[in-house]
């Protein structure tokens, strides 16, 4: 009896894994083999950095927003508890795009902060 061997599903997988694997360097692009291994790491790390991509663009605008402050003469975290007290729920990314693009609203956001603190 001859043996049964599933070729068609066999191409139609090492296929897919090589199609993932286009543009990667040398062996890892045309041989299954190595091919597999790179693309399983390469989807472990989009996996992990899709999540670890929220809190660096977090740090990002947080860098952002304290810059914009100290030149404005106060720190970051005196300015964030001003506008808690002053009733100013803004998230860090809106504040980051105001400090960039519009600097006398954020000159203002300033203001109303450092008269919560005072206050």
């Amino acid at each position: 009896m001859p043996r049964a061997r599933n070729v068609p599903a066999t191409r139609k997988r090492r296929k897919k894994v090589l199609k993932k694997a286009r543009g990667y360097f040398g062996n890892k692009s045309r041989l299954f083999r190595y091919a597999k291994d790179a693309v399983e790491r390469g989807e472990s790390y989009a996996y992990s950095h899709r999540r670890k991509r929220k809190s660096e663009f977090r740090q990002l605008w947080i860098v952002r927003i304290n810059a914009a402050c100290r030149a404005e003469g106060i720190r970051y975290g005196e300015f964030m508890h001003g506008l808690t007290k002053a009733g100013i729920e803004l998230n860090r990314k809106v504040i980051s795009e105001l400090a960039i693009h519009e600097p006398d609203s954020f000159k203002e956001l300033v203001g109303k902060a450092k008269a919560a603190i005072e206050a």
